[in-house]
């Protein structure tokens, strides 16, 4: 199925619905929740997951596990999606919290063939095959770093959600300390409690989690100087040390990306794709 809505196709007893869905540049998918677990790929472009408890980037050609009934946003950067909806007592073994995975050759594929079921395919032969090899592809996948969480108290998360949207290498530990009213030594403890990283950590990790959307369209060199990073070296070696892969591995012109953004992936784009939610 593509482009359709999930509120058409949720009662549809299968415990695997997949949906291909096209979005606008920028297109945000403002709060909501599934009452079931998601799958959600980006077969091209960058998504950034929120929810209440923290941000996930999702870089070009990887997934993100969504738990059922988790409140969260979605903001699409050059987005075509290929998603499964999946009833939750299928998944016994679904993470607790939104996870970030890499999509190999195979579940890709199993996807592109996926999203071409109706929404009643028949259990048996070859669609119901793919529906539960895709169940057990997602169950291999192995999380990848690609977040931070966001503390649970009002005060920290503004601090946190306003420098993942500017994120500034000039903000200090005393300014956010002055900001709630604490001294720096409260301030770095009260926030390691709730998040488990020190603010400076934090913050070093969410600039780093800003470059995987601008490296869409900018240089190595580009995005570390706009990060305030002293060179692209450094820049190149703070990124690989967090993630495991340099940043070069997710700027345009990478050819690594080539064969996995191909035209067979794009359904048609609508001039007014609706939100499979």
């Amino acid at each position: 199925m593509k482009n359709v809505p999930l509120a058409d196709v949720d009662a549809v007893d299968r415990a695997v619905l997949p949906i291909g869905t096209d979005y606008p540049p920028g297109h945000l998918l403002d709060w909501h929740e599934h009452r079931r677990a998601q799958f959600l790929y980006g077969a091209t472009g960058v998504m950034v997951v929120d929810t209440d408890d923290g941000t996930w980037t999702v870089p070009p050609e990887r997934a993100v596990l969504i738990p059922a009934g988790t409140r969260h946003r979605v903001r699409m950067l050059g987005v075509s999606t290929r998603s499964l909806y999946i009833e939750p007592d299928s998944v016994p073994w679904w993470p607790d919290t939104c996870t970030v995975v890499d999509v190999p050759p195979l579940l890709r594929e199993l996807l592109l063939a996926a999203v071409e079921f109706e929404a009643d395919y028949s259990l048996a032969g070859r669609d119901g095959s793919v529906a539960d090899l895709l169940l057990h592809e997602i169950a291999a996948r192995a999380p990848l770093p690609f977040h931070v969480r966001i503390p649970a108290s009002a005060d920290l998360a503004t601090l946190c959600r306003e420098y993942l949207a500017a994120p500034d290498a000039g903000v200090t530990n005393a300014s956010w300390a002055a900001r709630t009213h604490l001294s720096e030594r409260a301030f770095t403890r009260r926030f390691r409690a709730e998040t488990g990283d020190s603010p400076a950590v934090w913050r070093g990790r969410a600039r780093l989690l800003a470059a995987v959307p601008l490296l869409r369209s900018g240089s190595v060199s580009e995005v570390a100087g706009r990060l305030g990073y002293a060179s692209p070296a450094a820049f190149t070696a703070a990124f690989t040390r967090t993630f495991g892969v340099p940043p070069s591995r997710f700027t345009r012109g990478h050819p690594g990306r080539s064969h996995h953004t191909g035209a067979d992936w794009l359904a048609v784009r609508e001039p007014n794709a609706p939100a499979a939610r």
